[in-house]
């Protein structure tokens, strides 16, 4: 990842695990026109240009973040009450990373790359998870 980029770091609202995210964003209602996942968001980013020169959205999934996406673009969407908001259009591979607690948060926030948890290792990226609580105890006390 790029040193001069910047990321975002969002919860996952309502989501058990990664692959409830995965099943989310398969949905029509969670895809740009195009069919790549997006995440409809009321505040459009200041820092645009660093988010599009190689970031990632890093998703909190019960208080840990535990995967990441590659931004690919932002779109303007125009909601059924006429507002402007953002469309956080997502690479659809679900990236999985070390876990890192996260307390909750409204809305998102940006993401320094180097405060962004690292990716899994290759050979564990496609291992079982582990259960939610497991995951959270583990990271509370660093070994994670």
């Amino acid at each position: 990842m790029d040193k001069s980029c910047v990321n975002l770091i969002k919860l996952s609202v309502g989501t058990e695990n990664v692959d409830d995210l995965a099943a989310w964003q398969s949905t029509k209602r969670a895809q740009a026109p195009d069919g790549l996942p997006r995440h409809v968001t009321r505040m459009w980013p200041k820092r645009e240009a660093e988010i599009l020169d190689g970031g990632s959205i890093y998703w909190v999934i019960k208080g840990v973040v535990q995967c990441r996406q590659k931004i690919m673009r932002l779109d303007e969407y125009i909601g059924s009450d006429g507002i402007r908001r953002c469309a956080i259009v997502l690479d659809p591979a679900l990236i999985r990373t070390q876990s890192s607690l996260k307390r909750p948060f409204q809305g998102w926030r940006y993401l320094p790359v180097a405060d962004a948890p690292p990716d899994l290792p290759k050979g564990r990226a496609s291992e079982e998870p582990l259960p939610v609580e497991l995951n959270r105890a583990l990271a509370e006390i660093g070994v994670l």
